[in-house]
């Protein structure tokens, strides 16, 4: 599943079509997790003029430029959501259509060259929405970004302890609660609790407000240092302009279960957590949170 790093480079890939405008717009799929809105073909004589991601999600604005569209039109704006196996994929004019494009904007530059951009989802639990329709279902409950300044251990401690009674739940179910802190899947999570030495298991409220500290620096480092070399290609993410990222080649332990730790050589484990599989080193993550020798 794409996740945030992968996301935001979609989003920063999509740049070449800020300004552009939109000729037509096709719509080939009923639905894909949700309805797909029918009435996407009236952003057609729209500019795209902002692209933002929201954890997971990207925001893409449309702003009409049609000297015929009265002044006080809004902004249209659609939320995008890439699911398990999507991605918005641009391609010249006349690029044909394959099994899985579900959505196609055509673009015109205006310099006598145009484009193409392809919502492509092979597995279709992604979304294409109108983002006022499902504003407060989807982005409402969202907890804070994890690369914004006030996302760090004491956010986290009062998380933790701020309730009837201070969480046990397993410190890595706590960072991969989207309600918590958006984004951070199970990749990034992985590799933030190997490099601070914190077993996925442990209770969260066992860790120190040092060691919650520790823990959200390095998740906002191995966020930064993911969107840095394009995302984790792991099966078939690609992002607007074709490339694939790259991050999965530094990865030290996820998806490395049998091989040797990069740092003792003890032999990789996993533990499966609410459903999710997690890699760690027994020795250098131990669950008793006993500093390794």
């Amino acid at each position: 599943m794409p996740e945030l790093p992968e996301v935001q480079t979609t989003a920063t890939s999509l740049s070449p079509l800020l300004g552009q405008r939109l000729q037509r717009v096709e719509v080939f799929a009923p639905k894909l997790r949700w309805a797909i809105p029918q009435d996407l073909t009236n952003l057609h004589a729209h500019t795209l003029s902002d692209v933002q991601r929201r954890a997971k999600y990207l925001i893409l604005t449309f702003a009409p430029s049609d000297i015929n569209t009265p002044t006080t039109t809004i902004a249209k704006q659609l939320l995008v959501h890439l699911g398990m196996s999507g991605s918005l994929q641009q391609h010249p004019a006349g690029f044909a259509k394959r099994k899985h494009d579900h959505v196609i904007w055509h673009f015109d530059h205006g310099n006598g060259e145009h484009s193409q951009l392809h919502y492509h989802d092979p597995r279709r639990f992604g979304m294409v929405l109108w983002l006022d329709d499902y504003r407060d279902k989807l982005l409402t409950p969202l907890g804070i970004e994890p690369l914004d300044a006030a996302f760090n251990g004491a956010y986290l401690w009062q998380i933790i302890h701020g309730g009837k009674r201070p969480s046990t739940r397993p410190i890595k179910s706590v960072i991969m609660n989207q309600r918590v802190v958006v984004g951070v899947g199970n990749i990034y999570a992985t590799e933030a609790l190997f490099i601070t030495r914190i077993h996925p298991l442990t209770p969260a409220n066992r860790l120190t407000l040092a060691q919650l500290d520790a823990l959200a620096a390095q998740i906002q480092t191995v966020l930064r240092a993911a969107i840095a070399k394009g995302g984790s290609t792991l099966r078939d993410f690609t992002v607007a302009d074709g490339k694939t990222g790259y991050f999965q080649q530094t990865l030290n332990v996820y998806g490395k279960v049998g091989e040797p730790c990069p740092v003792c050589q003890t032999p990789i484990e996993q533990v499966k957590i609410e459903q999710r599989t997690s890699a760690f080193c027994p020795y250098c993550q131990p669950l008793d949170g006993q500093t390794p020798h």
